[in-house]
C-alpha cells in the first residue's frame, strides 16, 4: 500500500508541476527578474528562405504577398522546391520578382535539408524562415527586424494568431485554449531569457549564427533557436510582429500534426546530446517544459491505476479515482461530440487527451518508423482552407 501511495503522490506532483507549477515559476521569474531587450529601427537586409514541397496555390499566394510587401529590408527571396511533384516549379519559373532565387531538388530531402540549401545561397544579414501558409501583417517583418537592434538577440519570432474557422470542437480547443496556454509560457520564457522553440513558419536569425540542420531533422524551429542560445545569444518573441496561420481543421489531422511534432522532440533529444547537458543555460526550461511533457501520459496512467488499486481498500481514494475516470470519459466524448452545457469543458478535456496520446504515438513513431523520421511528414493543400477568415489572439 505504501508503494501505491508513493506512486500516486509522485505522479500527481509531477503532473501538477508540469502543467501548473512550472508555468507559474517561469511567470514569476519573468516578472521578478525580466531581461528586456532593445527594439529600435535597424538598418539591415533580409533574405527570406522558404522550403516548399507541393506548395501549390499556397506558394503562389505567399510569393504575391512578398512581392507587394513595402519593406526595403527585404532584398532576397530563396525558395527550395523539395522534390515537388505538383506545379511548384512552374510557379517559381513564372514568378517575375527579381529578388527571387530558386533551387529545385529532384528528390524529397526534407525541410531541414532544403533549408540548408537555401542558407548556403543566402547573402543578406538576417535570414527569415518562412513557410508557404502564414500571412504576415504589413508591418510584421519590419517589427521583427527591430529586435536585432539589440546585439544580444540572435533569433526572433513573432506572435502567431491561429485561424480556427471551420474547426471541430477538440481541434478548436487544441488550437485555441491549449495554444494560448503554450504561447503564454513561451512569452514568459522570452521575457526571462529565451523560449525553447519558436513558431517555425515565421522566425529570423542572424546569418552569421546559422547552424546547418542535421539531415532528416523535423524540428528546425527548436534546433536553430537552441543553437543560437548555445552561441551566447538570445531568442525572443515580439508580440507586435503578427502572423496568421491555419492548422488542421479536424481532430484526426491535428492529432497527426502533434504526433510528428512530438516524434521530432524525441529525435532532437536523442540526436543532439549537448541540449541535455546542464551547461545548456536553458536546461531547466528543457526539463520542465519539454522532457516532462513527454512522460506525462505515463504519469496519468500510473496515477489512475494506483488510485483504483488504493480505492479497493481505502474509501477516501474512491472519489479521486472516480474523478479521473469522469475526466477521461468526458475527454473521449469531447473529441467526437458537442454536448450542450459542458461543450467547452469537454472539448478542452478532449484537447488534453489528444496532446498526451500524441506523445505516446510520437514515441512509437520515433522508435519504429522505417527509414528517416521525415517519412512521417506529409504535406497536403487539401488539409488546409485556402484563406484564413478569423484569428484567435494568443496570450
Amino acid at each position: 500500500m505504501n508503494l501505491l501511495v508513493w506512486l500516486a503522490l509522485a505522479s500527481f506532483i509531477a503532473i501538477a508541476y508540469t502543467y501548473i507549477g512550472y508555468p507559474l515559476v517561469i511567470c514569476m521569474l519573468a516578472k521578478l527578474s525580466p531581461k528586456p531587450w532593445l527594439r529600435a529601427p535597424y538598418a539591415t537586409t533580409v533574405s527570406v528562405v522558404i522550403a516548399a514541397r507541393n506548395g501549390g496555390s499556397m506558394l503562389s499566394r505567399q510569393l504575391a504577398r512578398l512581392a507587394h510587401m513595402p519593406d526595403e529590408n527585404l532584398r532576397e527571396i530563396i525558395v527550395v522546391s523539395d522534390g515537388s511533384t505538383d506545379n511548384t516549379v512552374e510557379i517559381l519559373r513564372n514568378c517575375k520578382d527579381e529578388r527571387l532565387k530558386f533551387i529545385v531538388l529532384d528528390a524529397h530531402e526534407g525541410k531541414s535539408s532544403a533549408l540548408n540549401h537555401a542558407i548556403a545561397q543566402a547573402t543578406e544579414e538576417i535570414l527569415l524562415f518562412l513557410d508557404v501558409r502564414p500571412t504576415m501583417n504589413a508591418s510584421a517583418l519590419s517589427r521583427l527586424v527591430e529586435n536585432f537592434a539589440d546585439p544580444a538577440v540572435g533569433c526572433a519570432t513573432g506572435q502567431l494568431l491561429l485561424n480556427r474557422d471551420g474547426h471541430d470542437a477538440s481541434t478548436s480547443a487544441v488550437n485555441g485554449l491549449y495554444w494560448r496556454y503554450e504561447q503564454w509560457i513561451r512569452n514568459c520564457e522570452s521575457a526571462w531569457d529565451s523560449p525553447l522553440g519558436v513558431y517555425g513558419g515565421f522566425y529570423a536569425i542572424r546569418r552569421s549564427l546559422a547552424t546547418a540542420f542535421p539531415s532528416g531533422l523535423i524540428l528546425d524551429d527548436m534546433f536553430q533557436p537552441l543553437a543560437v542560445t548555445r552561441q551566447g545569444f538570445r531568442s525572443v518573441i515580439d508580440k507586435t510582429a503578427i502572423v496568421t496561420d491555419t492548422w488542421p481543421t479536424n481532430i484526426r489531422d491535428e492529432f497527426g500534426r502533434k504526433v510528428r511534432t512530438l516524434a521530432g522532440n524525441y529525435q532532437l533529444l536523442a540526436g543532439q546530446t549537448w541540449i541535455l547537458c546542464p551547461t545548456n543555460r536553458l536546461w531547466f526550461q528543457l526539463v520542465s517544459h519539454k522532457m516532462l511533457r513527454l512522460v506525462m501520459p505515463y504519469c496519468f496512467i500510473t496515477l489512475l491505476i494506483s488510485s483504483m488499486a488504493l480505492a479497493i481498500h481505502h474509501k477516501e481514494w474512491i472519489a479521486f479515482a472516480a474523478a479521473q475516470w469522469s475526466f477521461w470519459t468526458m475527454a473521449c466524448i469531447g473529441t467526437r461530440l458537442r454536448i450542450p452545457g459542458i461543450f467547452r469543458l469537454s472539448s478542452a478535456a478532449g484537447a488534453f487527451l489528444v496532446v498526451n496520446a500524441a506523445a505516446v504515438v510520437g514515441l512509437y513513431r520515433f522508435l519504429f518508423t522505417a527509414g528517416p523520421l521525415l517519412n512521417i511528414w506529409t504535406t497536403s493543400d487539401k488539409a488546409l482552407p485556402p484563406a484564413p477568415k478569423k484569428a484567435s489572439a494568443s496570450a
